[in-house]
């Protein structure tokens, strides 16, 4: 490590770096050591003579005095083209570079006259927005006066046919790089609410197209740099990136009590800064589209929205006859306006809303909870007005429990939000649902609420959520029915996807703990159905799929058909309720007489159903050992991942169906499989040889980006889930072929399979099998505990 890496390390002040405003004064220091150092070579590269119409400037976090400890430094040498000839120009520039480069600092450099900087300018959006940064470090002060000037003269004379430009180039980064404050492993510099956010909204104000927020804005600017500058000493590099292996070190640094911490932090200050570009990047270009030549001052434009609210320069705001100050309700008012028009609040609406409307008398009015029930209903644009609405306070004063899941990270990787942000999205998934529950209100109420309890400490967020839940709907002023009915629907609102994915369906005991979940009650069955898909829908496309929702949808069926015997009756005798999702029972097929004897020579019957991305394959065949292993070998050898299986037997035959993912997207072929399975039932291996293969190419378990070495196979009895069967819960890492071990395990232990319900989560399997003796019955407990220790070992590879 070089003397001058050494010193800026030391100028970070690692002692210090937790305490209140040492961030600024650090970076201060940084940049006062980089320019003087920068000065002292200078001099040096000089030797003694003076360079006329040549200067050193500065671009970037250098410029900008908001450097990190290793940052790089961007620099520009300008001179003048009637100065030093080229040859010289380059030598001297060398003689600066050099050392530089022998220090071990980072340099992005360039040599350019006053007329190239400017032809740069108009040419890289990018190297635009660097220039107007440019300062000046030593030499000639007025050769590079001369080219920022005329940089950003250029830059406000062309804004307006800049600005589409500088529009496109920043959706584009927020679409590569995702939203800071719901990432993981955020990128501080690139992504949505990052530090290069900053600088386009100091570029904004710099054409003189709009102001930029201040006060909040700059404090969250500097608590990411505080972040970027952790992430420098941590690691010893001049990274933007908070990768999980540096988040618990750079907390401690910071002061943090742990990692969850610090994301917390870090997502707040991050979403501050995207509201902030997000909503002065749209009042730009408004201000663009509605400029025309005109004499005397442009009067606003204002379209009446209702509530006392217009419509102006794409925002909602409060008009003239508002009175904010003795109606309570007004906040909720404009909030559904704005919604329904998909239209955020103004930020002078918001401080307005926040400083002067009162609070909400408890229990809330009528009038205030029906305007808060349609707010939640009011579709996609809720979740613009619901950002501006948290941000400024409000959502707090109605919700207070509400800070304790603002910002928070998850840790699953099937979540792509914070907790509150997968609160709204759950929102706005559910309000497509409404029309098909009997009361939408109470579904929107679940679906904000439903996660709530997901706060620090909590070992079951359902319970906790349930408890917050109960509190939060007093306050509001549910009636005690509604009331009893969200809060089941918090505290259960994951029994009918873990039911449906781990469960046999047609099972009695599961249906009956499902219906005792619900209360006995199908309206809350048909609220929870929803809830459900809202849930998983929101959590991103890893939680929810065409299999997922043809589990849930079978099991919400059956569960539905217990409950109302005479209106199942009644769906019976019309047009298949076995209907376009696929899910008729097994045990109510009616096997045609030919199939019968066809599969009784000896050769199977295949069927395949597409739906969406995934395939149910239908198969019947003769029982017997093995068979379940075979088939899913079989799957896994044609490259299918099997995502749920139900087995059955039917008077000495095997009715097994299986659902399945094609990641090639082939369609499986009903021959080939039956062609398949009467060769390996004959003895022959070789169509299960490309599993072999796959197997072999493996250097090990499959496993989720991130996700570190894998945990141990768990694998737990279920007493409860069956009288008739013993249930063996497995939780393993995935690899190939791995079912079809399980599945030749339970075989050589003379184990019957009757039925298997197959999930695949992030990588991470969580399979179901109901498994009898050959001859029938439940297993007894020292068979249980021999079975559980084999398949635990095959998972393992032991």
């Amino acid at each position: 490590m070089s003397d001058v890496t050494t010193r800026r390390l030391d100028l970070a002040g690692t002692r210090t770096f937790a305490m209140p405003g040492a961030g600024p004064t650090r970076r201060r220091a940084l940049a006062e050591f980089g320019f003087g150092w920068l000065q002292d070579l200078w001099r040096e590269a000089c030797a003694g003579r003076r360079h006329a119409g040549v200067a050193l400037a500065a671009v970037g976090s250098l410029a900008r005095a908001d450097g990190g400890p290793l940052s790089d430094y961007d620099l520009v040498l300008v001179h003048h083209p009637r100065g030093l000839s080229g040859a010289e120009v380059g030598a001297f520039a060398d003689r600066l570079w050099y050392p530089i480069w022998d220090a071990g600092v980072r340099l992005d450099h360039s040599v350019r006259t006053v007329a190239e900087c400017r032809a740069v300018a108009s040419e890289d959006l990018s190297a635009a927005m660097g220039l107007l940064d440019l300062t000046h470090v030593a030499g000639d002060a007025d050769v590079v006066n001369a080219a920022r000037s005329t940089v950003a003269h250029d830059w406000r004379a062309n804004a307006r046919t800049r600005l589409a430009e500088l529009h496109e180039s920043v959706r584009v980064r927020h679409a590569r790089q995702g939203d800071l404050a719901h990432l993981l492993e955020p990128d501080l510099k690139d992504a949505h609410g990052g530090l290069r956010d900053m600088a386009v909204l100091r570029a904004l104000t710099e054409a003189w197209l709009t102001d930029r927020p201040h006060g909040e804005v700059d404090e969250a600017y500097e608590r990411i740099l505080d972040v970027r500058d952790a992430i420098h000493v941590v690691t010893g590099r001049g990274r933007d990136r908070l990768t999980r292996d540096d988040q618990d070190a750079c907390a401690a640094l910071l002061g943090h009590a742990d990692s969850d911490e610090l994301l917390t932090e870090l997502s707040g200050a991050a979403r501050t800064i995207a509201y902030a570009v997000d909503g002065t990047l749209r009042r730009a270009l408004q201000s663009q589209r509605a400029r025309t030549l005109r004499v005397g001052p442009r009067r606003p434009q204002l379209a009446p929205l209702g509530y006392g609210l217009y419509r102006h320069d794409g925002e909602a705001v409060l008009g003239p006859s508002a009175d904010v100050a003795s109606d309570p309700v007004l906040p909720l008012r404009a909030a559904l306006v704005a919604a329904r028009n998909s239209l955020p609040l103004s930020p002078t609406t918001l401080r307005n809303l926040a400083a002067h409307a009162p609070d909400l008398p408890e229990p809330w009015p009528d009038v205030a909870r029906d305007l808060f029930a349609d707010l939640l209903a009011a579709g996609p644009g809720v979740v613009a007005v619901w950002e501006g609405l948290d941000l400024s306070g409000i959502v707090e004063r109605w919700i207070p429990e509400w800070t304790a899941v603002r910002s928070r990270p998850q840790r699953s990787a099937v979540h792509r939000h914070t907790v509150d942000r997968h609160l709204v999205e759950t929102v706005v998934s559910a309000s497509g649902m409404v029309r098909d529950v009997s009361r939408p209100d109470l579904l929107m109420l679940a679906a904000l609420l439903h996660d709530i309890g997901k706060v620090a400490g909590a070992t079951d967020h359902s319970v906790e959520g349930a408890a917050l839940a109960d509190r939060i709907l007093r306050r509001i002023g549910t009636t005690d029915h509604d009331r009893d009915v969200v809060v089941r629907l918090v505290r259960e609102h994951l029994t009918l996807v873990e039911l449906a994915t781990r469960r046999d369906p047609d099972d009695p005991a599961t249906i009956a703990t499902l219906s005792e979940a619900v209360s006995g009650s199908v309206k809350t069955l048909d609220l929870l159905r929803a809830l459900t898909e809202a849930d998983a829908s929101a959590a991103g496309p890893k939680a929810w799929s065409d299999w997922r929702a043809g589990l849930v949808a079978r099991l919400h069926e059956a569960c539905r058909a217990a409950l109302l015997p005479d209106e199942a009756a009644a769906r019976t005798d019309g047009a298949g309720d076995a209907d376009e999702r696929g899910v008729e029972p097994v045990a109510a097929l009616a096997l045609p007489e030919n199939l019968i004897e066809k599969v009784a020579v000896g050769e199977p019957h295949v069927s395949v159903a597409s739906l969406g991305g995934a395939h149910r394959i239908d198969i019947i065949d003769r029982d017997r050992a093995g068979l379940f292993a075979d088939t899913a070998g079989l799957l896994a050898a044609h490259g299918f991942v099997v995502r749920s299986a139900v087995v059955r037997t039917l008077d000495g035959l095997a009715v097994n169906e299986w659902w399945v993912d094609s990641p090639g997207g082939e369609r499986p072929l009903p021959e080939i499989i039956s062609r398949d399975l009467t060769r390996v039932r004959a003895g022959d291996r070789a169509p299960l040889g490309r599993l072999q293969r796959r197997k072999a190419v493996a250097s090990g378990p499959v496993r989720s980006p991130g996700s570190g070495a894998p945990d141990s196979t768990r694998a737990m009895v279920v007493s409860s889930a069956s009288d008739t069967a013993t249930v063996i819960e497995v939780r393993a890492t995935d690899r190939p072929g791995l079912l079809q071990d399980i599945g030749i395990t339970l075989a050589r232990a003379s184990l019957a399979i009757r039925s298997a319900h197959i999930a695949t989560y992030a990588g991470q399997t969580l399979d179901t099998f109901y498994v009898t003796e050959f001859g029938g019955g439940r297993l007894a407990p020292a068979r249980t505990a021999q079975a559980v220790a084999m398949i635990i070992d095959t998972c393992d590879g032991r």
